[in-house]
């Protein structure tokens, strides 16, 4: 089991309006607005052009490693899927933002086998009749495209949904941990060697996959220390 405590607060942004995300980049055609008070994403391209249709939308701040990543989110509209990428940097240590890495505009695989390392954690899969069938939370490190963790989503189908859902994520070394409404959901360890070395600070962006309509508030970082 993983415990920590929180040492110090890191970032926070409540997302609530245009100027808390004037600094964060849009990839893939997509759209943000604060409708509700908080940062809705959409996209504006069909869905039927199928990954090209995908965006990220990725926080400027470079992050330490242990730290716990908190954000509330809101199911506005199915199918799609949401993901957080964290730890996120170029293969040479570089921001994910450099303008020397390679253009990427919302195709999975340029995230996945592109020139960026990174762990991202899918959420609230709701795009293909399996995922809607069946619920879960999956953990992934890339480069490459390694299924690392599974664990149950808890957040029901837009019509049931009872939102703000509270999801946290906490990253410290080889350690991962994601919850949601305080249900640990999986705690993964990397060995460092099976899927290459363990990954340290870097970025965190927020991706959706088209048609789905997303909200978010209230993303805070917290530095964190092990006490187990």
């Amino acid at each position: 089991m993983l415990l920590f405590e929180k040492t110090g607060l890191l970032y926070e942004n409540p997302l609530s309006g245009p100027q808390d995300t004037e600094t964060f980049v849009m990839e893939g055609q997509g759209t943000v607005s604060f409708p509700m008070g908080r940062m809705r994403l959409d996209h504006l391209t069909d869905p039927g052009a199928g990954q090209k249709a995908n965006i990220v939308f990725w926080c400027p701040e470079v992050f330490p490693d242990h730290i716990a990543i908190e954000w509330e989110f809101w199911p506005i509209r199915e199918p799609g899927l949401c993901i957080l990428f964290f730890a996120a940097a170029g293969k040479q240590g570089e921001n994910v933002l450099d303008p020397r890495l390679s253009r990427r505009t919302g195709e999975y695989d340029q995230y996945h086998h592109g020139d960026i390392n990174a762990l991202h954690v899918s959420y609230f899969r709701r795009r293909y009749e399996q995922e809607r069938a069946f619920h879960t939370c999956n953990l992934r490190k890339s480069y490459g495209f390694h299924m690392v963790a599974q664990g149950a989503d808890p957040i029901p189908s837009v019509p049931d949904a009872q939102a703000p859902y509270s999801i946290q994520l906490v990253k410290a070394g080889p350690d991962v941990l994601f919850s949601i409404n305080g249900l640990e959901i999986f705690h993964w360890t990397d060995d460092g060697t099976s899927y290459g070395p363990i990954l340290e600070g870097g970025q965190i962006g927020f991706r959706q996959m088209a048609p789905l309509i997303a909200e978010y508030a209230n993303l805070r970082v917290h530095r964190i220390r092990r006490t187990s």
